[in-house]
């Protein structure tokens, strides 16, 4: 935990920082600088402004954003997204899993009819602009079974019981 000022600048440079960074890498260890003071401010903001905010003070992204990034990287988790007319939702799954058992996560019926995964990439689906366009552009993809899950992963499954 470290001061707004302390983050803003090169946070590696100060001495405590750098105790701490130097003992993480010496074992392997994340680390992350976190000002809890600009957490608590970030949560009180419209999440519209948060970005503007952060730019403002000279910091690229939140604390807490990187925090759930690396507890993911180290307990090997990934995401994918579901979205339909009125949701979206994200499902947390190992790194590795197949298409049916990600299917699983959100109901064992449909790992147990799978047919096929329909599958974009989140930042194709952005650069698209919709699910509508990325489908006349060719940017979604049938995946079979053995089609191994990728980070941001949109998906729709297919599947018959």
């Amino acid at each position: 935990n470290v001061d707004e000022a302390t983050l803003a600048e090169n946070p590696e440079e100060n001495r405590h920082v750098g105790v701490v960074l130097e003992i993480a890498e010496n074992e392997s260890a994340e680390f992350i600088i976190i000002c809890a003071q600009l957490e608590a401010e970030l949560v009180e903001l419209p999440p519209d402004e948060r970005k503007d905010y952060l730019e403002a003070l000279g910091v690229k992204g939140s604390g807490v954003d990187r925090l759930i990034k690396s507890a993911y990287h180290l307990l090997g988790l990934m995401s994918f997204l579901t979205a339909g007319e009125k949701e979206v939702r994200a499902w947390t799954i190992p790194q590795g899993t197949r298409a049916p058992q990600a299917a699983g996560v959100i109901h064992s019926d449909i790992e147990r009819g799978f047919i096929r995964a329909e599958t974009v990439s989140y930042d194709a689906l952005l650069r698209a602009g919709s699910y509508a366009a990325a489908r006349e552009q060719g940017l979604l993809r049938l995946e079979g079974k053995e089609y191994v899950m990728q980070e941001g992963d949109i998906v729709n499954f297919r599947f018959n019981v």
